[in-house]
């Protein structure tokens, strides 16, 4: 089934029922399915067609749904665009995916049209919405669905390739994990360019439940999403563990008795420190699985939380094989690793990207870069990454594409950057060297990489050190810069 097809199959049997609210307001399944053919008749008007990419640069809304959905409609592939992301970068992403339309808020238009001219079409996200015949493109499964750009080490953002297969496999098999029904509200914390929120949005199309999206500016506003958590009275909760951490620490979450309702926590994206798992253990009866896997992959392991986990004085395991997909561990000659054995974590199967946009197709397994300990069930302990990709609140970033980019700042000589911390206290802190005789100005650094990244690229804060240490082989001392990162003061935050 393709990933439209759900909500106009929920829209057949439950019109009238609740789809998905926002700050902006809420639509049922029948007026979902409406806006979307509205959106679906601008974009025809703009020449999109079967296999056209359509960027969607907007903030959370259930309008950003139903053009998400427009697109689908008309089997064209959506590319999501975090609405904090420089018009810029949506101009760079706009190109390297050859979109044929931007679709975005019309108050933003100029601002996309002085990057790209018109080399790109674009289309506004606003109503009203015309009343459109419905639209249903013939898709197949292996068409593209999606593509997620995400930090690529060169400085240039790398799009991944999902296909209504890859979702589908997903979707599918958290259906039959998670039993969702038609009462159930689920809680989009996740922004649309992070591929958590696939599960938020169509595991609830599925089940013809109710999709609550968590805006952009609330994501880590502890109290807020505590209000949120029991205001909406939220049956199933996906997101990073930053986020249930900030909200235990700062927001009060565990000094008020869990939502009746609440029977479903997941989380992904990096490790849950064990004593915070501990404590929302004993705050909630709900279910709480962790899922793993990389954009690539979406979910591909899993694990549900037991009590003897607790126990443990590291973060639960990823666990087993999910969504269909084989999942093993390499060692370093290329053999399988065994229990008690480390290894690099390898994917095959439904979930696998077809590709990366602009590159030849993706064949065989995908080795995720991640290391992993096989444990004596079978499953996996996460130990982590091979490179310079580091997770932080819940994001991937590589730090060479912020490196590269203040490569091009034509003050800056050398610069590094480094992650340090743990989980929602990881901070990105970047080292610049100056150019002989210039003074780029902290201020000045920050505001350049704003004006190029999207938020959570954008150093915590930034330091001049001239020249950057060399270890013995000449490379930048990382681990000496870190250990100047984790002392506080010195920059501008």
């Amino acid at each position: 089934m393709t990933l439209h097809q759900l909500v106009i199959d929920a829209a057949a049997r439950r019109p009238d029922a609740p789809a998905v609210s926002g700050p902006s307001g809420s639509l049922t399944y029948g007026e979902l399915g409406a806006v979307a053919d509205s959106i679906a008749a601008r974009l025809q008007c703009r020449g999109v067609r079967r296999g056209d990419r359509v960027v969607l640069w907007a903030g959370k809304s259930p309008e950003a749904v139903a053009a998400m959905q427009a697109a689908l409609r008309l089997g064209a592939v959506y590319v999501p665009v975090d609405g904090s992301s420089p018009a810029s970068r949506v101009a760079t992403i706009a190109r390297d995916c050859a979109a044929r339309v931007v679709v975005t808020p019309r108050s933003w238009i100029e601002r996309i049209a002085d990057e790209l001219g018109g080399e790109v079409g674009y289309t506004e996200l606003d109503g009203p919405y015309e009343p459109s015949p419905p639209v249903d493109t013939a898709t197949a499964e292996d068409d593209l669905a999606y593509i997620l750009y995400t930090s690529g080490s060169t400085g240039t953002p790398k799009g991944v390739c999902l296909t209504h297969r890859n979702a589908g496999a997903f979707v599918d098999w958290a259906a039959d994990v998670l039993t969702p029904t038609p009462d159930d509200r689920f809680a989009n914390h996740a922004p649309f360019t992070f591929d958590l929120s696939v599960l938020d949005l169509y595991l609830a199309f599925r089940a013809g439940a109710s999709v609550r999206l968590i805006p952009a500016e609330l994501s880590f506003a502890p109290a807020q999403l505590v209000e949120f958590l029991h205001r909406e009275r939220i049956t199933v909760w996906y997101s990073v563990p930053s986020a249930l951490a900030v909200m235990m620490r700062h927001g009060g979450l565990l000094d008020r008795p869990a939502p009746d309702t609440l029977h479903t926590v997941l989380f992904a994206g990096e490790p849950f420190p064990i004593t915070q798992l501990r404590d929302l253990a004993t705050w909630t009866s709900a279910r709480l699985m962790n899922l793993y896997g990389p954009t690539e992959t979406n979910v591909c392991t899993f694990h549900e939380v037991t009590k003897a986990d607790l126990d443990r004085d590291r973060p639960v395991p990823i666990g087993k094989p999910a969504s269909g997909d084989q999942v093993w561990a390499l060692r370093e000659d290329g053999a399988v690793a065994g229990v008690g054995e480390e290894g690099e974590l390898v994917v095959e199967g439904p979930t696998v990207l077809a590709g990366y946009w602009g590159h030849p197709p993706q064949t065989g397994p995908y080795r995720t870069g991640d290391l992993v300990r096989v444990l004596p069930d079978g499953a996996f302990d996460y130990l982590g990454r091979r490179d310079q990709m580091v997770k932080i609140r819940g994001h991937r970033v590589e730090l060479g594409e912020v490196e590269a980019l203040l490569g091009k700042h034509p003050e800056v000589a050398d610069s590094a950057a480094v992650a340090v911390g743990e989980g929602v206290d990881t901070r990105l802190v970047v080292f610049v060297a100056p150019r002989a005789g210039c003074d780029p100005g902290l201020l000045a650094l920050r505001r350049y990489l704003s004006q190029h990244l999207p938020r959570y690229l954008i150093a915590d804060e930034v330091r001049v050190m001239s020249p950057l240490p060399r270890n013995g082989n000449g490379k930048v001392d990382r681990l000496l810069l870190k250990e100047l990162a984790a002392r506080t003061g010195g920059g501008v935050s």
